[in-house]
Formats: structure tokens, sequence, C-alpha cells
């Protein structure tokens, strides 16, 4: 382990702001290891490995420092119809931060808090949100979700076993 790595793990970030930016710079980097989104052209792809639970993955735009993608089951919600659970992300490359920008369907932060919240519910609503995020991105990628599962969506069709 690096000393950079060792010193960021040992940190304990003293505010609430610095915990999130904490949580935006851990989910870059899982992000970056797991699925290496940098690597992705505009698109949507597939991660199948055969457990039922196929993971999507869009990318939606790329810009020379930022990249716009969802993550999301193929699983509908029954009140919506939009896949559940649903994770809008943007990676700030120059950065190395990740953040989600909404949760659930294409639903901003607005229509989940109010126009009117306070800055104590809008970083308690972003904190859930990228907390969210880590834990699935743990999850997924102790299912066996990972870079080298992710393929176009035309691949992954042609390549998946019966039933999926």
């Amino acid at each position: 382990m690096s000393s950079v790595l060792r010193h960021h793990v040992a940190r304990v970030p003293s505010s609430r702001y610095a915990r999130l930016m904490a949580l935006y710079a851990d989910n870059y980097w899982r992000l970056t290891r797991v699925f290496g989104p940098d690597r992705l052209a505009p698109g949507e792809y597939r991660s199948i490995v055969g457990d039922g639970l196929d993971l999507t993955l869009r990318m939606d735009e790329r810009r020379p420092y930022t990249l716009d993608f969802t993550l999301s089951y193929l699983i509908p919600d029954p009140d919506s119809g939009r896949p559940d659970p649903s994770a809008s992300i943007r990676l700030y490359r120059d950065a190395r931060l990740a953040e989600v920008l909404a949760c659930h369907g294409a639903r901003r932060i607005e229509d989940a808090i109010g126009r009117r919240a306070g800055c104590e519910a809008i970083v308690s609503h972003r904190m859930r949100m990228n907390a969210f995020l880590g834990k699935w991105l743990e999850y997924l990628e102790e299912r066996g979700h990972s870079r080298f599962t992710l393929r176009p969506l035309e691949e992954a069709l042609e390549s998946a076993p019966p039933g999926s």
C-alpha cells in the first residue's frame, strides 16, 4: 500500500463536507477499479455474471474532464417502472471524484428533497446517495461484476446464456 493511500485511509474527515468529499473520492477509486469507465465510449454496456441480476452501465456523455453515466439493474420499480436500483453518476476525471447526481431513475435532488431544502438537508441527502453507491459497488464487485464482464450491449446479448 502506498504512503499516499495509507495517509488517505488513516485520515478521518472532521466535517460533514469533508466526509462527503471522502465518499466522492472513495467512489471514484472503486468505480475506476471495478468498471474502468474512462475507457468506455458513449453507449450501453451490460455485465452478466449468471446470478439473474444483469447490470447495465449507460455512458451518456464524455467531456474532457467529466463522464456522465448511469448504473442500474434491469428490475423495474413497481411504482415508476424505472430500473431500480439505479444511480446517475458524474465522474470528475481531473479531481478524481465521483458524485451520485440522482438515485432511482432520473429523479433530481429537487424532486427528492424539495426546491427549498436547506444546506443540511442537501448534504445529508448527498451523503446517503453516495454511501449507497459505495455499498452497491462493493456488493457488485463481490457478485463478480467488473470491467471484464462489462460488454457492449449487442455483444453481451449475443453471448448471454439462454434465459438471461
